[in-house]
Order: C-alpha cells, then structure tokens, then sequence
C-alpha cells in the first residue's frame, strides 16, 4: 500500500475477525513503534506485545474503552517511566502520541486494523503484564483484521472540512 493509502484508511477498528496476525507483520509493527520520533530523542517507550487470550481478556478490563482488546489479535501495552512532572507526562503523552499512529500506519499499511484504548487501572495492567513498580501503561494498542469490512482508502472521512481546519499565515 502507498503511505497516503495507509493513512486514508486507517479507521478505528474495535471488531476483529478470529484470524491471527503473523508474527513478522507484528514485528513490522513494532518496528514502526520503535522508529518514530521523541523529544529529544528521549524514546521513553517499552512495548509488551500480548496475544494470549486469557491476557487480552484481563487488559480488556483495565479502561472503560478498553473492552475491544479481547477481541483483538494481538494488543501492544505502551510502558513509561512514571512521570516525575506534569512536564514529563505531556512528553510522554506526546512522543507516546506518535509512536501509536506509526504503529496504527505501519498496520494499515499491511491490512490490520487497530484502535486505541487508555488504562486507568493500573494495578491491574501490572498484574497481567508484569511491568516494574517504576513504570506505567497509559495506552494500548488492539490490532486485528477487521471484522466488517477490509480497510481501503475512506471517500468521506468523518472529520470537518479541510477549509475549516486549515488556516493558512494566520487565523
């Protein structure tokens, strides 16, 4: 697929097919989280890729708009440092930001749907991932081939038009 075509199709996608994804489209994928760019080169990221089911089925209860990675074929949990200032969590949030689309691309690109989810229950994003008591997961990815449709280039996109969004020397 060419980039724009990637990003063209790109949807949320909280249904998936039962099908698995190859483990080297999920390396891919993974790669692309590793690559994209962070603040000062900082990369605060690890990434913990589950596709165990009974895994997937307790991070779907860490947020309340956690509950499509059950469903999903693999879900990438994104861990951080705990942040030690509002200054450091906006520097996360953000570098964090970029390496989800990377990742969200990288699967459009192969055919795999994704859709993002927050955690709030930390304790239990620990207990099922295992991460030390000095990090955090404050994001997740769910990955999958979409149950309904297969992605391609959307016509209409859901989003307010261009002339609205963009302002061009000024306001």
């Amino acid at each position: 697929m060419e980039t724009w075509d990637a990003i063209a199709s790109r949807r949320n996608v909280r249904k998936f097919a039962g099908r698995p994804i190859a483990a080297g489209d999920l390396d891919r994928i993974l790669e692309a989280g590793r690559r994209s760019p962070s603040a000062q080169n900082w990369q605060p990221w690890d990434f913990i890729m589950v596709t165990d089911r009974e895994h997937l089925a307790g991070l779907a209860g860490t947020g309340p708009g956690a509950g499509h990675v059950a469903g999903s074929a693999a879900t990438i949990a994104l861990i951080g440092p705990v942040p030690a200032s509002d200054q450091q969590r906006v520097r996360i949030a953000y570098d964090f930001g970029q390496a989800t689309i990377s990742m969200m691309i990288a699967a459009a690109d192969l055919g795999v749907g994704s859709g993002h989810a927050g955690v709030r229950d930390q304790d239990l994003a620990r207990q099922v991932l295992g991460f030390p008591d000095d990090k955090y997961c404050p994001y997740m990815i769910a990955f999958g081939y979409p149950a309904d449709r297969p992605l391609a280039p959307l016509k209409h996109p859901d989003r307010r038009p261009f002339d609205e969004v963009v302002h061009r020397e000024h306001w």
